[in-house]
């Protein structure tokens, strides 16, 4: 199972800058903990394992120190590397109501009983999880919170949404709202198109005498 993947060094020590696959990291990311790398064939990190020192946090960052990496160059070697770990189902967390992230990806999204869409993609913010539910319209930005996301079935691959009015289609416009064509507003002249002679502009008052000929 895919927790991370390296994408910058950080500092001169060998630190790594992390982003985590994974909505546990202070159970996948203690020192000592051992990952399989994904790199490529040419890569001299091929076919061996890092080993985590430390996990730090920086300006909401976070940051590895892994074993054997000990300076700029040799974290450099790593970027791009994906983290690894073995997928124990025994091990998952016993929270009532927590799922992993491939878990929910690919989950059939249902609401009032009808498929509205797919989940694409989990992403994890400060304030709340959001998920991304791909329909026929677009893609949808679900707050992955219980009174909205009521239910997570994994065995039958559904989840279950509640969502507000408005989270998935245009909100009705009101009947009062509407305008009718031409209409004026209140206390506003409504614009009449006026029959003008050719060759006199609209707007230019032009005032003739009796007898008199106007001059162009």
């Amino acid at each position: 199972m895919r927790v991370g993947r390296l994408t910058k060094a950080h500092g001169l020590k060998g630190a790594i800058k992390v982003e985590l696959y994974t909505d546990a990291p202070e159970r996948r990311f203690v020192p000592g903990a051992v990952f399989t790398l994904q790199v490529p064939t040419s890569s001299p990190w091929h076919g061996k394992t890092l080993e985590l020192v430390e996990l730090r946090w920086y300006n909401l960052q976070p940051v590895a120190f892994f074993a054997g990496v000990a300076d700029r160059s040799a974290a450099e070697g790593l970027i791009k590397a994906i983290l690894w770990v073995d997928h124990d189902l025994a091990a998952a967390s016993d929270e009532e109501d927590a799922w992993y992230d491939h878990q929910l990806v690919g989950l059939k999204v249902v609401r009032d009983g009808i498929r509205i869409g797919v989940v694409s993609q989990v992403d994890h913010l400060p304030a709340q999880d959001l998920i991304h539910v791909k329909t026929d319209a677009g893609e949808v930005l679900v707050p992955f919170v219980k009174a909205i996301v009521p239910t997570v079935d994994i065995q039958s691959g559904t989840l279950t949404v509640t969502p507000p009015a408005g989270l998935f289609e245009e909100l009705p416009e009101d009947d009062d709202e509407e305008t009718a064509p031409n209409a004026a507003s209140p206390g506003v002249d409504p614009i009449v198109k006026a029959d003008v002679e050719p060759g006199v502009e609209i707007g230019t008052e032009t005032t003739v005498e009796p007898g008199a000929k106007s001059i162009d």
